[in-house]
């Protein structure tokens, strides 16, 4: 009985392990079928891939590049020190918008002391076109009648002393006093003559000489305020376009001058994104091509066309994306874009995609 236990129990074993065996078999099967499968699929999506590639390639050119803007370098027209800065680099500035000061304390002194110059003659000029005052005509006339009075009285007086000289040989009168009187009467005389031709210049007014020299005084000092004004308007850097601070190159205090700029902007009036093309390409674009620009961090292209083809062919720079383009000889373009929405930035990588 005991043997047949063992019989039985053996036969059992032998089954199990062939059951095990059999599963074994099938389970490297399925993994042979899960590979080719596998394998067939993956070769199929690379057919795929190999044959959309080539029909992309057929319709459409695609090239690497990066976003470019117009910059310029601001400076102030004048030579003085900076006051006040009110932007930073990165900011987004306006067209019309200051940017910085100078010092103007000293320039503001300097006209307040013109303007008083000017007030000053337009005075005179204002004397000399209206003439003399009767009152001043007067008072001439007066400084003529006093003189020619005093001349007549010394005359008197002289020529009685004249008398008295050569009645008395001299000796009631000496020839000292008489001496001193002919002297005060051409003292006298002279007063005469000159009060007299003050007196015909007020008659005569203001000669236009006179005037046209003092009207030219006045427009100098004008001439002298107008450019000082001019200068005070140049004190304030001006954005001369909507863009944004690059460089920031100035700090307050510094000496500014026409030769130093304060800031470097990027314009937003003008944007393009520059590629290179092979030589083989070159002949499927054209200026006017429409053109989609892709960036990586927005799906939704922005549209462009074509608008500069280089007409030499050049040695690309550093800074192209594949390595093999960096040793040949291609042609720069440059795809001017609508971007209304300002997504793009100076120096952002971005896809052109070429419809042909």
């Amino acid at each position: 009985m005991d043997e047949v236990h063992v019989i039985t129990g053996m036969s059992n074993n032998n089954e199990v392990t062939g059951m095990m065996e059999t599963i074994r078999k099938h389970r490297k099967a399925a993994v042979i079928v899960v590979i080719l499968l596998v394998l067939v699929l993956g070769f199929g999506f690379y057919e795929y891939r190999s044959r959309k590639a080539a029909q992309e390639a057929a319709t459409e050119l695609v090239l690497k590049g990066n976003v470019d803007l117009r910059e310029v370098s601001l400076a102030f027209r004048n030579s003085d020190r900076i006051s006040d800065i009110y932007v930073e680099e990165g900011d987004t500035v306006k067209k019309g918008q200051v940017l910085a000061k100078l010092d103007t304390e000293d320039l503001e002194h300097q006209m307040a002391v013109t303007r008083s110059q000017i007030a000053a003659q337009e005075a005179e000029v204002d004397k000399l076109h209206n003439g003399t005052r009767p009152e001043d005509l007067a008072q001439a006339q007066a400084k003529v009648n006093a003189a020619v009075a005093e001349r007549d009285f010394l005359a008197s007086d002289f020529s009685r002393k004249q008398d008295a000289f050569n009645a008395s040989g001299g000796k009631s009168v000496s020839r000292q006093v008489l001496d001193d009187a002919r002297t005060k009467l051409a003292t006298a005389d002279a007063k005469v003559k000159e009060a007299q031709a003050a007196n015909d210049l007020a008659v005569a007014g203001p000669r236009s000489e006179d005037v046209a020299a003092a009207e030219a005084q006045l427009q100098g000092l004008k001439d002298t305020l107008a450019r000082e004004e001019y200068t005070l308007s140049q004190s304030e850097l001006i954005a001369p376009q909507d863009g944004v601070i690059r460089s920031r190159l100035m700090e307050v205090g510094d000496m500014a001058s026409p030769q130093k700029p304060v800031f470097r902007i990027s314009l937003d009036t003008k944007k393009w994104v520059r590629v290179y093309v092979k030589e083989g390409d070159l002949g499927k674009i054209h200026e006017g091509s429409k053109a989609e620009i892709y960036i990586d961090s927005d799906k939704e292209p922005v549209k462009g066309q074509i608008g500069y083809i280089s007409s030499t062919a050049e040695f690309t720079p550093k800074n192209v994306e594949t390595s093999e383009l960096r040793t040949a000889l291609l042609y720069e373009v440059r795809v001017y874009v609508d971007d209304n929405s300002n997504k793009l930035r100076m120096g952002m990588p971005a896809t052109v995609k070429v419809k042909l």
